[in-house]
């Protein structure tokens, strides 16, 4: 059952894209979903799901962005983001460049082209992984189209 709501509302997103399979293993990456299912158990609403790589995803009709699926994300992958801002970084991964590339084909490998891309300035990569900034953020999908990884999304799906 979809939850009326008002624009702009905020919604749970999982920044992983589960192209790594997140394992505690020395080949995976160690900071995407792991599929515990917490989020699932946790959500109240039915807006959490796992997709078919076993990673978290989010059905915004469902989520009123309570925040209770952010508390019990063992991984921390899990983020309130405003609808209204659709450039998305579905990654976490932290690891640097050639170590991310192994780990995961569409991971963010922290080149900063991004960053330098955002006329806005509301990219900054930290621990080699690009965080958008929300308030800044002018969703104009700049990022989105120089991203080489493709770990920045449009969620509207227009530029992706």
């Amino acid at each position: 059952m979809a939850v009326k709501k008002k624009f702009p509302y905020k919604a749970a997103f999982v920044a992983c894209n589960g192209g790594c399979r997140a394992t505690s293993g020395e080949q995976g990456c160690k900071d995407g979903c792991i599929g515990c299912k917490a989020c699932v158990s946790k959500c109240k609403f039915g807006a959490i799901s796992l997709n078919e790589y076993g990673v978290a995803e989010v059905d915004e009709e469902k989520c009123i962005g309570c925040g209770a699926c952010v508390k019990v994300c063992p991984q921390k992958v899990i983020h309130i983001h405003e609808c209204a801002n659709w450039m998305v970084v579905k990654c976490s991964n932290k690891s640097k460049g050639q170590e991310a590339k192994k780990q995961c084909q569409v991971s963010c490998i922290g080149c900063g082209i991004c960053q330098k891309t955002c006329t806005a300035e509301a990219i900054k990569v930290t621990d080699n992984c690009a965080v958008i900034n929300e308030d800044l953020c002018l969703s104009c999908g700049m990022c989105v189209v120089k991203c080489p990884r493709h770990a920045i999304y449009d969620l509207r799906g227009i530029i992706n």
